[in-house]
């Protein structure tokens, strides 16, 4: 299923990505570099300097040569090898991301070998990951996952239209679609669990866990800030009342909108405004 970035819900779900650099290096592989059919538990990516070798990812083979990257899935089968005595010099990392209970790459099928199109950029970005990774420095911890961040979508950038949504997350993707039409199309209306629920064919409490699993929040909250993103953009594109747009968004009372909406974006509806952001 090709990825559609303009689903809501794809950008939702990425407000709980969750990364964590564990190791992040420049290295000549030696001659016994070699593991075969293990399953790792985070995610691997190289971007290759010189050298040659072989890789196995799931059934598919590779043999990556320089100026390629190399991304290997978490829970994946891999297998990889030397395969002369010309061995890889790569960049190299090995990371978590995680979306609520999920690898972020349990949803999206991202190609295991591509060309890398801005070769400087890689390396600059590897070499800042791997000096900051032997940093012992407490804010070198925020800077490095900044980093990963950058390489992470650098990643997706240039893998492009090849990414795909996992076939087994098509059910997901699926009803999170339905949910999302059903909460745009409701947004000025009261919508209680019950009835967000019954839309979706689910019993409400297993809606709230599978809100929190995915999103990290209620169901009633996830709607309450569709309604804020709805707000600010109204206030930025129309020249709506402030009291038009409480009602756009289901709040009938202007003083509670104007309240819940300082909550969120910590200035009034008319500063937002006036602010042109």
């Amino acid at each position: 299923m090709p990825l559609d970035d303009r689903s809501a819900y794809f950008s939702e779900l990425l407000r709980n990505l969750k990364v964590q650099p564990i190791d992040a290096y420049y290295t000549r592989c030696t001659s016994h570099w070699r593991e075969l059919d293990y399953v790792p538990d985070y995610n691997k990516l190289y971007y290759i300097c010189e050298g040659e070798g072989w890789v196995k990812i799931g059934n598919a083979e590779y043999s990556p040569g320089p100026g390629q990257l190399v991304f290997m899935p978490a829970n994946v089968k891999q297998s990889y090898s030397v395969i002369s005595d010309n061995t890889y010099e790569k960049y190299w990392c090995h990371f978590t991301a995680t979306i609520g209970e999920l690898d972020l790459f349990q949803w999206f099928d991202v190609p295991h070998c591509i060309d890398a199109l801005q070769h400087e950029r890689w390396k600059a970005l590897f070499e800042e990951l791997a000096a900051l990774h032997a940093d012992g420095a407490f804010l070198s911890r925020i800077r490095e996952k900044a980093v990963l961040l950058e390489l992470l979508s650098l990643l997706l950038t240039e893998a492009g239209t090849e990414i795909r949504v996992l076939p087994g997350r098509s059910s997901d993707v699926q009803r999170l679609d339905l949910i999302e039409r059903y909460i745009e199309e409701n947004l000025a209306e009261p919508v209680t669990l019950e009835q967000l629920a019954k839309h979706v064919h689910l019993h409400p409490n297993y809606l709230v866990r599978y809100f929190n699993k995915h999103f990290a929040v209620s169901p009633l909250k996830y709607m309450n800030r569709r309604r804020m993103q709805k707000a600010r953009e109204l206030l930025r594109s129309t020249s709506l009342s402030v009291k038009e747009v409480a009602e756009r968004v289901g709040y009938a009372d202007t003083n509670h909108f104007a309240k819940a909406f300082r909550r969120e974006n910590s200035c009034s509806p008319t500063e937002y405004r006036l602010r042109g952001v």
